[in-house]
């Protein structure tokens, strides 16, 4: 064995991650994600055939939906989480973001059996969201089969960066 390993502290990280059905939803959670997975069908994804919907809703109860864009540079792509959120900060700024549910549908067109999760991109967006208004933000995974709820993007992205970590 190493001797480095032997002298190297650890840290564990646990998050908490519900498991549910659609029926055991509140009516503010069955919202976001019916209209997350309506979303899912103004998806632009010639490429990829993969359609995300995202729908965020706000403090004031309004909710606003996204849809993954693709284009042939795939960079300039956008994800339907991040199509979402921007289109709600930009047209109520004063808002800040209570819950966020995503869905997709695979290249057969049906809806995903597994809940999806966002990418690294999106989980710092939302990341700074939360940050931006003092706010945790429950995130709805959609999957057919069942829904994996999240209390905050921070127990998708343990050890995130921070704008605190820039005063460090």
């Amino acid at each position: 064995m190493d001797i480095a390993h032997l002298l190297m502290k650890t840290k564990e990280i646990n998050i908490s991650v519900g498991i549910c059905t659609f029926e055991e939803l509140n009516e503010e959670q069955k919202t976001v994600v019916e209209k997350a997975i309506e979303a899912t069908q103004n998806s632009y994804s010639p490429y990829s055939h993969f359609k995300v919907g995202a729908c965020v809703m706000l403090a004031n109860g309004r909710t606003v939906i996204g849809a993954n864009q693709e284009n042939a540079a795939y960079p300039v792509g956008l994800c339907a989480e991040r199509t979402a959120i921007f289109a709600a900060q930009s047209q109520h700024p004063d808002q800040p973001i209570t819950h966020l549910a995503i869905a997709a549908r695979n290249t057969s067109g049906e809806l995903v059996s597994q809940p999806i999760s966002p990418c690294g991109s999106c989980r710092q967006v939302i990341l700074e969201i939360e940050e931006r208004y003092n706010h945790p933000i429950e995130i709805l995974l959609y999957g057919t089969e069942h829904i994996y709820v999240v209390r905050s993007v921070k127990d998708l992205l343990p050890l995130c960066f921070e704008k605190t970590d820039m005063d460090a």
